[in-house]
């Protein structure tokens, strides 16, 4: 913390066994350490995030039924652990060991609650990027994800690429959210269709910025992933089941005579007895986009990995949270690269120069917004 002398905290989702939110974390840290900016991944690691992590899954719901499924979830979760235990043993390891390499920093104390941020020392804190504003994924509005604490020295909060997951959050979290978005001092989201919903509560301004894997280069990215023995193969990742996906990527496979990987890092799956890998952490997902002969997805990390490493790809859009995906490929100008009702061809060729020209200048302003709200905080 302080004692290394980092004047910038970023509070994320770090802690979370997830491909993207570890990514994103360290494009983030990465980008601004490369500026000469002393900057941190805070150890935020509150139980309602890490605990769904654990062999027998917590979350904290509240109320009797909430209790019921609570009990019900850890139960499943526990079980289907216990299925792959020498798998799922394999997954912590690498995810840790990502994390330890690239986030965290030696001897830095961990925070389980906002009352261990006070005693933080950092001027600025950053919070975001990743879906810090759903409360569907954080039990709820959480103080920390918008900086609404008192920790010594602390000058200014700043959030980055800040996510609902969609355009909004439901109407019963608007008190709550307009009481905490005043502590936040330079407001940026991740989806432009979010700026309305926060233009309602929100008197300064909002910017739309891209999300911070982009800020490295695919040089960077390849020096922090572990290539496959496999070669020869689609890859699918799934971050909400969907069978017309599935059935896709199978014809697909069969059309061009290459295996499916599926990768997946909960419980959530294509189900499709494709070649299943359970054990993958961030290093190994980054390997598999950046070998994969195709990549078929509805996550929005896989899409923005394969972007960078100039993949065959296709996304198909998810029930609830299409919004990302639409604006990244907006973004880069893909629009086509989505799969609505219609079919799409996975091998219609893409400019890639031009891919790359607008992938540098929504990083260029992105990076003007974050280094300019820096400035009085670190010399930039």
């Amino acid at each position: 913390m302080g004692e290394r002398n980092a004047q910038v905290g970023i509070i994320t989702f770090h802690c979370s066994n997830n491909y993207g939110a570890m990514l994103q974390a360290y494009g983030l840290k990465r980008f601004l350490n490369g500026k000469g900016i002393g900057t941190e991944i805070v150890r935020y690691e509150p139980p309602y995030m890490t605990g769904r992590h654990w062999w027998i899954p917590y979350a904290p719901i509240q109320g009797l039924k909430g209790r019921i499924w609570g009990l019900f979830h850890m139960w499943n979760g526990f079980l289907a652990h216990m299925r792959v235990r020498e798998e799922f043993s394999r997954q912590r390891a690498n995810m840790e060991r990502f994390r330890r390499t690239y986030l965290l920093e030696p001897g830095q104390r961990k925070a389980l609650s906002v009352r261990g941020l006070r005693k933080l020392t950092y001027r600025c804190y950053i919070v975001g990027s990743d879906q810090i504003w759903n409360p569907a994924i954080t039990c709820g509005l959480r103080r920390a994800y918008f900086g609404a604490f008192q920790a010594r020295g602390k000058e200014k909060v700043i959030s980055y690429a800040a996510s609902f997951g969609g355009a909004s959050i439901p109407d019963r979290y608007d008190e709550k959210f307009g009481r905490l978005v005043r502590h936040v001092d330079a407001l940026s989201v991740r989806e432009e269709a979010a700026i309305p919903y926060v233009k309602r509560f929100y008197e300064g301004e909002v910017a739309a910025v891209l999300d911070p894997v982009f800020f490295l280069e695919r040089e960077t990215w390849q020096q922090a992933e572990k290539a496959p023995e496999k070669k020869g193969y689609i890859l699918v990742y799934v971050t909400e089941g969907n069978r017309r996906m599935a059935e896709y990527a199978g014809k697909l496979a069969r059309e061009k005579k290459l295996s499916v990987v599926e990768v997946r890092a909960g419980l959530q799956g294509a189900d499709q007895g494709f070649d299943l890998d359970v054990t993958a952490g961030p290093a190994e997902f980054l390997g598999y986009i950046h070998h994969a002969d195709y990549v078929v997805t509805n996550s929005f990390h896989a899409v923005a990995f394969s972007i960078i490493f100039q993949k065959k790809f296709l996304a198909f859009a998810h029930s609830s949270l299409s919004a990302r995906l639409q604006n990244i490929l907006r973004i880069h100008g893909l629009e086509d690269r989505i799969c609505g009702e219609g079919d799409r061809d996975i091998d219609a060729l893409v400019d890639w120069g031009e891919v790359r020209r607008r992938t540098v200048e929504a990083s260029r302003a992105s990076g003007e917004f974050l280094l300019g709200n820096l400035r009085g905080i670190w010399a930039v």
